[in-house]
């Protein structure tokens, strides 16, 4: 009688033509991917102008590829894939996974990490039917409008906003930031994108799908063109964009760097700034008015009633920048810039619904520059020395 376990044994065994070796695995799709590639070839750059590796400085550049190479080492695949690129050994300390050593039919069986032998799951399933799909999604979700670019017939509406953002970045007032997250895209902000400015105009009402939520956008891009593409596909465009950039104010940013917040950092809050969207001539007529505010709760959650709250002048508002903060306090920082604007506070009652009166203390009539360097200035600890000056409308030291 054969001993098929045995005569199995000796075929794995006398092996010449080394048919049954296993190989080690590279990823040709990692090895492909010209971001990943860009980006290691970033650190090298950093190395040769600097003499030495990233630290997890203050510079947020540095701290940026620090934190790269860090997630690099702790990837043996991507470290491989890199390995011809390792100009200064960065990745050399990195041990690729063992492969399993394949000797016995147990071993053979053992090793399906595909399911492709069968096994609990496929009791009672016909392997062979051809017709029996396995680990594919019964339907796949597609976008129910795709965004296609066109003439935009107003532009002429934008131009002008496009020639004063080249300004603002020509004199310092604006300057380009990497981007780094979906939040960061907010009605009235440009972008680059493939080496053209957009214009986010507007956003529609956002929609939770799957825990992540998404909005309509009507983008209007430099060229005369225009597109009302995804939220989330714009995003993905900026993260493929290696070249890609947010045009920002810069003291923008002032809590969080999202490069630098980990697992350890508390999230406390957010600090805002809003801008109102009264019709009444009392409030339309002011220049320069915004709310400095505190919210536990994302912003756009916080506003939804806006039109029927007092602390919101009793009318729709917008949101004009909001700061995640963590580690801070983020009530104490807001009654901070409150009583460092005090002066600016505006002065103006407002009726509620059933002819209550109120004073509203969170409104300011400041330049957003001006409240973006106070905010810097009480981060760094420096905002002790200077008050503001609010006949001239700007920050002078005491």
């Amino acid at each position: 009688m054969i001993d098929f376990e045995k005569e199995m044994d000796a075929i794995l065994q006398g092996d010449p033509l080394g048919i049954l070796q296993i190989k080690p695995k590279v990823s040709s799709a990692i090895t492909a991917d010209e971001r990943l590639i860009s980006s290691f070839e970033e650190i090298n750059d950093f190395i040769r102008e600097h003499g030495c590796e990233p630290e997890a400085s203050r510079d947020i550049r540095e701290r940026s590829l620090y934190s790269r190479l860090k997630g690099l080492r702790e990837s043996p695949e991507k470290a491989i894939s890199l390995k011809s690129l390792d100009t200064f050994g960065l990745l050399s300390s990195v041990i690729a996974k063992a492969e399993k050593e394949i000797k016995t039919i147990d071993d053979v069986l053992g090793d399906d990490a595909l399911g492709l032998l069968g096994g609990d799951d496929t009791v009672g399933v016909d392997d062979s039917d051809i017709f029996n799909l396995r680990n594919v999604p019964e339907t796949i979700e597609m976008p129910d409008k795709i965004a296609r670019r066109k003439r935009c017939k107003d532009f002429a509406d934008f131009e002008s906003l496009f020639k004063q953002c080249h300004g603002d970045l020509k004199s310092g007032k604006k300057e380009f930031r990497k981007f780094t997250g979906e939040q960061q895209i907010t009605p009235g902000l440009f972008f680059i994108l493939n080496g053209v400015m957009v214009y986010v105009s507007e956003v529609g009402r956002r929609e939770m799908k799957r825990g992540k939520t998404n909005a309509r956008l009507r983008c209007i891009f430099e060229n005369g063109t225009e597109s009302n593409m995804l939220l989330r596909s714009l995003a993905t465009e900026l993260y493929k964009d290696e070249n890609g950039r947010r045009v920002v104010d810069p003291y923008s940013d002032l809590f969080t760097e999202i490069d630098q917040v980990n697992e350890s950092d508390d999230a406390t809050g957010y600090i805002y700034v809003l801008k109102s969207l009264s019709d009444d001539p009392q409030i339309r007529g002011v220049e320069n008015l915004y709310k400095i505010g505190f919210s536990s709760q994302p912003v756009e959650n916080r506003i939804k009633n806006a039109a029927k709250e007092p602390t919101y002048l009793m009318a729709d508002v917008a949101i004009v920048t909001e700061f995640q903060t963590y580690n801070l306090n983020p009530q104490k920082m807001e009654l901070l810039l409150h009583t460092f604007f005090a002066e600016a506070c505006l002065n103006l009652d407002v009726f509620d619904g059933e002819g209550r009166r109120y004073a509203p203390r969170e409104w300011f009539v400041v330049p957003l520059h001006v409240i973006e360097t106070a905010a810097q200035l009480l981060v760094n600890g420096e905002i002790i020395n200077y008050r503001y000056d609010s006949l001239n409308h700007v920050i002078v030291e005491k």
